[in-house]
């Protein structure tokens, strides 16, 4: 009997990882900038999911947990490579296309403090509402709002500026 639930846990984790790969993906992109780093996050991010899928399919928001997660294992490894130095000319801006993004509005998005980038993510990337984004963040949801409100306004400035200095297509 035990195998049954195992397969039952299992067919339902890989449903789950098939329906919110792609969104959380472009949510962690929102928070980190960098494809392939994004990549290696979510993939820890679920691997860590599945050991505690009982735990994560009980939550409230599981596609939140899963960019919570990616996102504070990028601060753990930051905090561990903190001493090594970055190869120049090696950044994410020529693997921007293979995300679906638009490079213009990633480089808008790069330019956001963290925690707006993480507020945008959750909000508009996961469809989060308000409240359950104040939950994942562990801030109030007065905050949140101001978060995006100050995000959105930065980004119709930044990408207003963009189209007006390359002229209309």
């Amino acid at each position: 009997m035990p195998r049954r639930v195992e397969s039952v846990e299992q067919l339902e984790f890989e449903e789950f990882y098939r329906d919110s790969r792609d969104a959380c993906l472009r949510a962690v992109l929102v928070g980190t900038g960098d494809p392939q780093l994004a990549e290696d996050l979510v993939a820890e991010a679920y691997t860590q999911a599945w050991s505690a899928w009982r735990k994560v399919r009980a939550h409230p928001a599981p596609r939140a947990w899963i960019v919570r997660t990616a996102l504070n294992t990028r601060v753990s490894w930051w905090r561990r490579r903190r001493r090594e130095i970055a190869l120049a000319g090696h950044d994410a801006e020529g693997h921007q296309h293979t995300q679906g993004m638009d490079p213009a509005l990633m480089a808008a998005l790069r330019g956001l403090p963290r925690r707006q980038r993480e507020v945008v993510a959750l909000r508009v990337f996961l469809d989060l509402d308000t409240e359950a984004t104040a939950k994942t963040l562990g801030i109030a949801p007065g905050t949140v709002t101001a978060h995006l409100a100050r995000a959105v306004a930065t980004l119709r400035d930044d990408l207003a500026s963009t189209v007006t200095q390359e002229g209309p297509s």
